[in-house]
């Protein structure tokens, strides 16, 4: 706009001085948390730490790495997340390409798709049917029952339909094969959208912390997210795995801020990468049904 109005301009100020608000009421409780990880056991304990760590410290860090359920759990949220992620991707890319075309039928299956959205079977239901496939105990109860969501099939399929028609005729017309077009046309097109899904299923997975205790009779069988649940939530220490020595020059709370900070990393780096696609992938996937 080359000539912005008063109001225009009051109302850029107070959205601006907002949005800041928010971004610090996210932000600085993660620093915090962070704070309380690098400090000592008295500071910890006396809850005197703000936004920077008093009687600095990386021992909880050091010893964090060194528990086994810690590390384990940790090894099993990124093979979760990066095989759940993969599988939802090829599922609901793939469905959505084959949606996204006009053909006899199209809207019963689409009425089939939505009608999973406004209706589900319940926690019981799905966890006998799941006992019963076997996938109780089974690192694959973390990739199945998730790897199809409706609401994501909508935003790809509408990617999918925002690309020009000739794109894939001409592609058609040279020779090259469905699944070529697929591959060369359709998923480079759709990169904002793609970013923009993988991240919803991404954070899902990662932050996913029911399933484990649900479906896993043992604790070493937990991801990252059920593990903390254990130790922060129900306050179980068994698993923090503190020698006598490491108990007693530590606080229990700053390796369970540890461990939470670590926990909520892997996303905090994997977003910066994918937030310019985001707002875009949003906006355009919302225009078609």
């Amino acid at each position: 706009m080359s000539h912005k109005t008063k109001g225009y301009r009051i109302f850029t100020f107070f959205n601006t001085i907002f949005l800041v608000i928010v971004a610090l009421s996210c932000l600085l409780p993660l620093i915090n948390l962070a704070a309380i990880s690098f400090s000592g056991k008295a500071a910890a304990n006396g809850s005197v730490i703000g936004f920077w760590p008093k009687q600095f410290t990386p021992m909880a860090y050091i010893e964090t790495f060194q528990n086994a359920n810690f590390v384990r759990s940790l090894g099993i949220a990124v093979a979760r997340t990066v095989l759940a992620t993969a599988a939802s991707m090829f599922v609901i890319t793939t469905s959505g390409y084959a949606l996204s075309k006009d053909f006899r039928g199209r809207n019963v299956v689409m009425w089939f798709f939505i009608f999973t959205m406004l209706f589900g079977g319940g926690l019981i239901p799905g966890y006998l049917v799941n006992t019963a496939l076997g996938l109780k105990d089974n690192f694959l109860i973390y990739i199945l029952p998730g790897a199809f969501s409706a609401y994501n099939l909508i935003l790809i399929m509408n990617f999918f339909k925002t690309i020009p028609i000739s794109l894939e005729e001409a592609a058609l017309i040279d020779g090259a094969s469905f699944f070529k077009v697929f591959w060369r046309i359709y998923l480079p097109l759709s990169l904002p959208g793609l970013a923009t899904v993988a991240l919803f299923i991404m954070v899902a997975n990662w932050n996913d912390w029911f399933t484990g205790i649900l479906y896993m009779s043992d604790t070493k069988n937990y991801p990252l997210a059920s593990f903390l649940q254990v130790i922060v939530v129900q306050n179980n220490n068994q698993d923090l795995q503190l020698d006598p020595a490491s108990a007693a020059a530590m606080s229990e709370r700053t390796i369970k801020a540890a461990q939470v900070f670590i926990g909520a990393l892997p996303i905090l780096m994997v977003y910066p990468f994918l937030q310019k696609y985001f707002v875009k992938g949003i906006v355009m996937g919302a225009v078609k049904e």
